[in-house]
């Protein structure tokens, strides 16, 4: 399943860090957005690899893990990878999908690319993971 542009769009604009990005800046994340299906068990991210792209869920479930430990659950809407991208750290977790994941996938380079020169998303990007305590 493919989504159409203006699902895309909507997708993005319901998550919390591009929540508030106006429907410009919303147009340039969904234009680097590629969506890519994964089976159940694949691996997402690893924990301490290098980040090198960000994910967001459109349907299925994965599992984060810490250690070892399973400390989450995502699903549709949920996002995750890019505090390895703005940090240029390693992963902070793995994430393996549960199910079957449909997701949008922005690669690491297209992401900074966009947030060197969108100052105004990557303001918005910063603020929400303050406030999630990323």
């Amino acid at each position: 399943m493919r989504l159409r542009r203006d699902v895309k769009t909507r997708l993005i604009t319901s998550t919390a860090l591009f929540g508030d990005c106006t429907p410009e800046e919303v147009a340039e994340v969904a234009a680097i957005a590629d969506e890519f299906d994964f089976r159940p068990g694949t691996a997402l991210t690893r924990e301490d690899t290098e980040g090198n792209e960000f994910l967001v869920i459109i349907d299925g479930e994965a599992e984060v893990a810490r250690g070892g430990e399973v400390v989450a659950t995502l699903g549709g809407g949920d996002w995750f990878g890019e505090v390895a991208l703005l940090t240029g750290g390693r992963r902070n977790a793995t994430v393996t999908a549960r199910t079957a994941v449909h997701a949008l996938v922005i690669e690491g380079h297209r992401f900074r690319t966009l947030l060197q020169h969108a100052p105004d998303v990557r303001a918005k990007v910063e603020r929400v993971l303050v406030e999630r305590g990323a």
